[in-house]
């Protein structure tokens, strides 16, 4: 199973579009998955359901710092713009709101979280979303030697 296909696994399982991001690639980080959980946990919905940067863009920044201690800002800065754009040219966008009403979903960005109903996942593109960004990362981390 791919890193992908492990993050999309997780988004269908409840974890929010940042979470499942994140704990698909912890075990390279070195920190617990737990606590990674927790602390994208405020990223999802395009940050806590203010639908700006799609979660899954978001968690994989917060990636991107972990996975790279070694680069300083700028060079973090860059990685994320390249997987934000990469992520922009496969969806049309990065940013939660238009992602959702591009398919169809109704904008509602009140602060409470929806069921995750078979209804939920059928009519939103986020299951695929989280696939694409994880993809994304996966392939940034082989280019650059740090995944096999």
């Amino acid at each position: 199973m791919t890193r992908a296909e492990r993050a999309r696994e997780l988004f269908l399982q409840g974890y929010n579009c940042a979470q499942a991001i994140v704990c698909a690639f912890a075990d390279l980080t070195g920190a617990d998955e737990g606590v990674l959980s927790r602390v994208s946990i405020g990223l999802g919905a395009g940050m806590g359901r203010l639908r700006s940067v799609c979660g899954a863009v978001s968690g994989a920044a917060v990636l991107y710092g972990l996975l790279f201690p070694e680069e300083g800002k700028s060079e973090i800065y860059a990685r994320i713009q390249r997987h934000a754009n990469a992520f922009r040219e496969r969806n049309g966008s990065f940013v939660c709101g238009e992602l959702l009403t591009g398919a169809g979903v109704q904008y509602d960005a009140s602060p409470n979280a929806q069921a995750r109903t078979a209804e939920y996942y059928k009519k939103r593109p986020c299951a695929e979303l989280v696939f694409d960004s994880a993809d994304i990362l996966e392939r940034a981390l082989q280019e650059a030697g740090r995944l096999d």
